[in-house]
């Protein structure tokens, strides 16, 4: 059951390292064109700011009753400040080693009218300002890998893992016998191998695989497996599916799909960010891996079912009407 489930990774010990962000939504409505250019004139009725990328990973663990650290670049700013009043507020641990004077917090700001988005507005630094490329730095968080029970590596290609840092985190957590998932961002162009779990979406799985798929096009997603398991070597790799749930490959090839959970879908913004949270933690708890996907997929069907970026809570799973596929 559930709450089974939930007992037995409340207070895992997690590290999350990945590129941070705040998601800002400027909420208003539109009733006429501005004189200036044919666009439409916004007026503000109020502002909504949530953790995302890998914050928001960091924060869906910490609803689970887990303790989560963070590792990221932010900037000494005002959002900086504001990112980290949500940490302080959801329990979230942020070492203050990674504020910088010379970067911006990554911000993504959305104008949304009537419940549809207008536009998005960004801002960020490039890539090497969000790196972690301090060898002491480095080190440092190779000593927090040894005293956690998983780690999730949160990867948006915004810089904060590369390269020149992520063998080294997974080689310390390998060593450590510590589970370490990975949900990879096939832009970044990382070479990387021998995580415990992999989480991609549908497309990224197909980038991750090499395969060029046409819009619309079914990819071949058994052909996928197998190249994700030659070419990176995870232990356990779960694609993604958006509405139509997920599939599963496990170490001994067996291939399942799960249908989503989901009832009605409003946004999908964050439910990669719930997906690998959730598998993360089920599977460091010692859930087998068809439970801990369902669990998952269950969570990510909440979720989705929300507008904006959101995490999943206790309350949200105990209320689910799912929690007989979940017997542990």
């Amino acid at each position: 059951m559930m709450k089974d489930l939930l007992a037995k990774i409340s207070g895992l010990r997690v590290l999350v390292i990945g590129d941070v962000m705040l998601d800002h939504y400027v909420i208003g409505d539109t009733i006429r064109i501005s004189p200036e250019a044919p666009v439409p004139v916004v007026v503000v009725e109020n502002d909504k700011y949530t953790l995302g990328a890998a914050a928001n990973v960091a924060l869906n663990v910490a609803q689970l009753g887990c303790h989560v650290e963070i590792v990221g670049k932010i900037g000494m700013d005002s959002i900086g400040e504001l990112t980290k009043s949500l940490f302080r507020e959801n329990k979230i641990h942020f070492d203050p080693k990674f504020e910088s004077a010379t970067t911006d917090t990554i911000t993504k700001s959305r104008v949304v009218v009537r419940g549809q988005q207008l536009c998005r507005i960004d801002r960020e630094n490039r890539k090497l300002h969000y790196e972690i490329a301090d060898d002491n730095l480095v080190d440092e968080i190779c000593e927090k890998i040894k005293g956690v029970d998983a780690v999730i590596l949160s990867d948006y290609a915004k810089g904060t893992i590369s390269n020149r840092n992520v063998s080294k985190f997974i080689h310390r957590a390998n060593s450590e016998g510590v589970f370490i998932a990975m949900d990879p961002k096939p832009t970044n162009g990382l070479n990387f191998s021998d995580v415990s779990l992999i989480t991609p979406n549908k497309a990224e799985s197909a980038q991750l695989a090499g395969l060029e798929i046409e819009p619309h096009e079914e990819p071949p997603l058994e052909k996928i497996c197998d190249i994700i398991y030659n070419k990176y070597s995870p232990k356990n790799l779960v694609i993604t599916l958006g509405t139509e749930g997920m599939l599963i490959r496990s170490p001994d090839k067996q291939i399942l799909r799960i249908p989503t959970y989901a009832r009605e879908v409003f946004d999908v913004s964050g439910a990669g960010d719930t997906s690998i949270a959730c598998l993360t933690v089920a599977l460091a708890a010692g859930i087998p891996l068809i439970r801990a996907a369902k669990f998952a997929n269950i969570a990510a069907g909440i979720v989705v079912a929300k507008h904006g970026t959101a995490a999943i809570s206790t309350n949200d799973l105990l209320s689910s009407e799912n929690g007989q596929f979940l017997s542990v």
